[in-house]
């Protein structure tokens, strides 16, 4: 399975799918004869229940991750060619909504932590920096607490790219409430999926009615059959029915399941325990962790990628478009013409811009806990189901092919 999300499918599911069927409302909305509000979409149902479970005051539903981010970023006021400071380790998705709404991305190291380095954002901020994109990356938060006070410091927002962790937190907090908006991901690798689709959570009342807008033609939050409010012109990034559908099941699923993830990623922590020449990544709320992945930093390069060849899978240097040396669009600003604002300085991209990041990501080998993912790095682990003996053969295995090849 991809990932939790998949392998947690079941009649729940099914009968949220049939309702919808049955009911012939393949849309949030109910139009004409389905618009006397007796009849409340799974889309809005999800909505609520989401914002009820991260604490925060609004919650969208839309057609993915990307366009989620797109929205909050439009919706933000921000002056052409403004700058967003993004992470070199993340999913190509954000920095192309940067791009796409008219914004400049400005690469940033990545710590130990494999998310922003907060020394590292307060070196890149200059007279056009408007905002700092925070990825938490492969189901660990970043350090928000960091990353706000150089935020604060700056007069930035903080923006949240939660789609690797939802159902995260940080002090205690669902991460995607932190800061100007957050957005998740309901891929088929992520926590709660359903298929495709993606959420912007956000307590701004401004940017939310003009996010709503921005996804759905301009409508104002809510409409009832087709009402303008003349905020914005807007697109069509809706989520439909099916997805409100099995996202509504799945999310009512997610408490269980990341007890589920945290219980197996501990027990197959401590059956690797500590050998020579790797340390696990730091966390900057290791509580907070969704317990996907458990991802070790090795002393040596070389070390790590003898590891990663015998168990089957790579460093985290060769995971596909999460890698910006990968990224060739984003390396050379491949944007249509019409939303280029100004030339790029492309020598801002180029391969070798993040010597720490690149020395990082060379060095870290990720286990699957609850993501299973080639592309990503993943490929090699336990699953959310795996019973102990599995764990224990896992983890023996990882430790054994550590000391054989140091």
């Amino acid at each position: 399975m991809p990932g939790p999300g998949l392998e947690l499918v079941g009649d729940e599911e099914i009968a949220e799918i049939v309702e919808v069927l049955r009911n012939r409302e393949l849309s949030r909305y109910r139009f004409d004869d389905g618009a006397d509000g007796t009849d409340v979409s799974k889309v809005l149902t999800f909505e609520r229940e989401l914002a009820a479970l991260t604490g925060v005051r609004h919650c969208l539903g839309t057609n993915s991750c990307t366009s989620a981010l797109l929205a909050g970023l439009l919706a933000g006021r921000y002056e052409p060619g403004a700058e967003v400071i993004v992470p070199g380790y993340t999913f190509i998705a954000s920095i192309a909504s940067i791009g796409y709404a008219g914004l400049t991305p400005v690469l940033a190291e990545v710590d130990e932590s494999l998310t922003l380095d907060p020394a590292d954002v307060a070196r890149k901020v200059t007279d056009r920096t408007v905002g700092v994109m925070a990825v938490h990356m492969l189901g660990a938060p970043a350090d928000l607490d960091a990353l706000r006070t150089v935020c604060d410091e700056h007069g930035l927002d903080l923006f949240e790219d939660c789609a690797q962790a939802g159902g995260a937190t940080y002090k205690g907090r669902h991460v995607g409430g932190f800061g100007t908006f957050g957005a998740f991901s309901l891929n088929v690798f992520k926590t709660f999926t359903a298929g495709d689709g993606g959420v912007l959570l956000t307590d701004d009342d401004e940017l939310f009615e003009r996010a709503f807008a921005i996804h759905d033609h301009g409508a104002a939050p809510y409409r009832a059959g087709v009402r303008d409010t003349g905020v914005l012109l807007g697109l069509n990034l809706r989520m439909h029915e099916l997805t409100g559908a099995v996202a509504l099941a799945q999310v009512r699923k997610l408490p269980g399941l990341l007890d589920r993830l945290r219980a197996r990623q501990s027990a197959l922590r401590a059956a690797i325990g500590e050998p020579a020449g790797v340390r696990e990544r730091r966390l900057p709320d290791p509580s907070g962790d969704c317990g996907t992945t458990l991802t070790y930093l090795f002393d040596r390069e070389e070390h790590a990628k003898r590891v990663a060849a015998e168990l089957g899978t790579i460093t985290l240097s060769g995971s596909g478009r999460h890698n910006y040396v990968n990224m060739g669009p984003v390396r050379a600003q491949a944007l249509p013409p019409t939303l280029r604002v100004r030339q790029p300085d492309l020598s801002r991209f180029a391969a070798g811009v993040l010597p720490r990041t690149d020395d990082l990501l060379s060095r870290a080998i990720t286990l699957s806990v609850g993501v299973s993912d080639s592309y990503l790095g993943a490929s090699f682990g336990i699953r959310p189901s795996s019973e102990p003996d599995e764990i224990a053969a896992a983890a023996e295995h990882f430790v054994d092919v550590v000391e054989r090849l140091r």
